[in-house]
C-alpha cells in the first residue's frame, strides 16, 4: 500500500511539472521581419516531430520572457527526468494507450476549438468561432477584452493538460479535478485550484450552495468514480461540480474538462454543450441546484451533448 501510495505521489509530482512545462511559451527563437515589423516564432520539437509556432509582435519584453520561460523548461524537464527515474526504480511503467484511447485524443484534438468556443457561449462570452480560433492559435484579437482572452487561452491549456498521454492515464481523482480548475482560472483568482472558502450565488436561483468540505467532496467523488458505466459517471461527475460550486468560479468549465477527463481516458468521447442549446441547459441546471433531481438534467447531456467514437 505504501509502495503505491509513493508511486501515485511521484506520478501527481511529475504530472504537475509536465503541465507546468507545458503551459510555457517556449523554444528556439526566431525573429522575422516582414514589411517593416518584427514577429516572434519559436520552434520546438514535439512528439518527435519540430513544430514552428507564432508567438507575437516582436518586444523586449516578450523576447526576454521566452529567454527566460527557455531556462525553466531546461529545468522542469531535468525534473520531469528525475521522477521519470524513481518511478521506473519503483517498477512503474507507462502503460500503453489503447486505439480506442488513442483515436478518442486525436477527436478531441480535432474539436478542441469548437469545444472552447462552445464553452465560452455556455459562460455568456461574446466571441465568435473565429476569435475564438485566433486566440488559440495564437493571434491577437483587437475587439475582445483582455480577460476573455485570458479565460479562451486558460480553457487551451485546460484541454492541453487532459490531453497529455501522461495525465490521461492518470485516474480521474480530487487532484486532476482541482489541477484543471487552477489553470481555468488562472490570473483571476490566487486561490484558483482551491476550494472555496466563501460563500457564493448563482443567477437564476435563490438557492445558494454550501461552502464545501474537502473530506465530503473527496468522499463524494469517490463514491461517483466509482460508478461503471462511464457515460453514467462522467456527467454525474459534471453535474456534481456544478452544483457544489466547489471553487470560487469557473466551475461549469471545470466540471465539463474533468467529465471529458473522464471520457477520454476511458475512449468514450467528449462531451460538450452545443451553443444553441445553451438556454435549455441552463434553465434544466438551475431546476437541477434547486430540487437536486438530476433526471432531466442527466437525460439532456446523455440525449444532446455527448460525441462518441464512431
Amino acid at each position: 500500500m505504501e509502495h503505491q501510495a509513493l508511486i501515485a505521489d511521484l506520478l501527481n509530482k511529475k504530472n504537475i511539472l509536465v503541465k507546468d512545462l507545458n503551459s510555457l511559451v517556449w523554444g528556439s527563437i526566431e525573429v522575422r521581419e516582414r514589411d517593416g515589423k518584427s514577429y516572434i516564432y519559436i520552434h520546438k520539437r514535439d512528439g518527435g516531430i519540430s513544430r514552428t509556432r507564432f508567438v507575437g509582435n516582436y518586444s523586449e519584453a516578450l523576447f526576454n520572457q521566452i529567454t527566460k520561460n527557455n531556462i525553466e523548461a531546461r529545468s522542469l524537464k531535468r525534473k520531469i527526468r528525475e521522477l521519470a527515474k524513481e518511478l521506473k526504480k519503483l517498477g512503474y511503467e507507462e502503460g500503453e494507450l489503447s486505439e480506442a484511447v488513442k483515436k478518442n485524443i486525436d477527436l478531441a484534438k480535432r474539436n478542441m476549438v469548437d469545444s472552447i468556443y462552445k464553452q465560452a457561449r455556455l459562460e455568456g462570452m461574446a466571441v465568435t468561432f473565429l476569435d475564438t480560433e485566433t486566440v488559440v492559435e495564437g493571434g491577437q484579437i483587437s475587439n475582445l477584452s483582455v480577460g476573455d482572452v485570458q479565460k479562451i487561452n486558460n480553457l487551451k491549456h485546460a484541454w492541453q493538460f487532459i490531453l497529455d498521454e501522461g495525465v490521461v492515464t492518470a485516474p480521474s481523482d480530487y487532484n486532476i479535478l482541482c489541477y484543471i480548475n487552477k489553470l481555468v482560472e488562472e490570473g483571476f483568482y490566487y486561490t484558483a485550484g482551491a476550494l472555496r472558502d466563501v460563500p457564493v450565488s448563482i443567477g437564476g436561483t435563490a438557492w445558494k450552495p454550501e461552502i464545501p468540505i474537502e473530506g465530503v467532496v473527496k468522499n463524494d467523488l469517490q463514491g461517483i468514480l466509482a460508478i461503471e458505466d462511464v457515460y453514467e459517471r462522467a456527467i454525474k461527475a459534471q453535474l456534481y461540480i456544478s452544483r457544489g460550486q466547489l471553487f470560487i468560479d469557473g466551475n461549469k468549465r471545470t466540471a465539463t474538462l474533468f467529465a471529458n477527463h473522464i471520457l477520454i481516458s476511458n475512449g468514450c468521447g467528449i462531451i460538450v454543450v452545443p451553443e444553441e442549446l445553451v438556454p435549455e441547459y441552463k434553465k434544466l441546471l438551475i431546476a437541477f441546484y434547486e430540487t437536486n433531481d438530476n433526471t432531466a438534467v442527466f437525460k439532456f447531456l446523455f440525449d444532446n451533448c455527448l460525441l462518441k467514437l464512431k
